[in-house]
């Protein structure tokens, strides 16, 4: 039985473990991915991705997405907690370089 939610990221098929305590771009960078990132809480959208599966949470009231966008699977993985498996799309995701 796993212990924790799996994102996989599009189109590289990366994935990595997300405890629902950490946002995905927390659990992503801890799995050594770097998704596009600014703010880090949810207002600048530099992070904004398409989900195209799985349910995920905020870790704030109101995230900055429209509600289209939320219906049309747009998610913020800087504040978005996964709470199952999840697949979303990052072409500009990258490997970081870990020491």
């Amino acid at each position: 039985m796993r212990k924790h939610p799996v994102v996989t990221v599009l189109p590289s098929t990366w994935r990595f473990d997300a405890p629902e305590s950490v946002p995905l771009l927390s659990a992503a960078r801890a799995a050594g991915i770097a998704l596009p990132a600014s703010c880090r809480n949810g207002t600048c959208r530099a992070c904004m991705c398409r989900m195209t599966s799985g349910k995920v949470r905020y870790g704030i009231e109101w995230p900055g997405l429209s509600a289209e966008e939320k219906r049309d699977g747009w998610i913020l993985p800087c504040v978005a907690h996964a709470e199952s498996d999840v697949v979303i799309e990052v072409p500009r995701a990258t490997a970081l370089k870990l020491a």
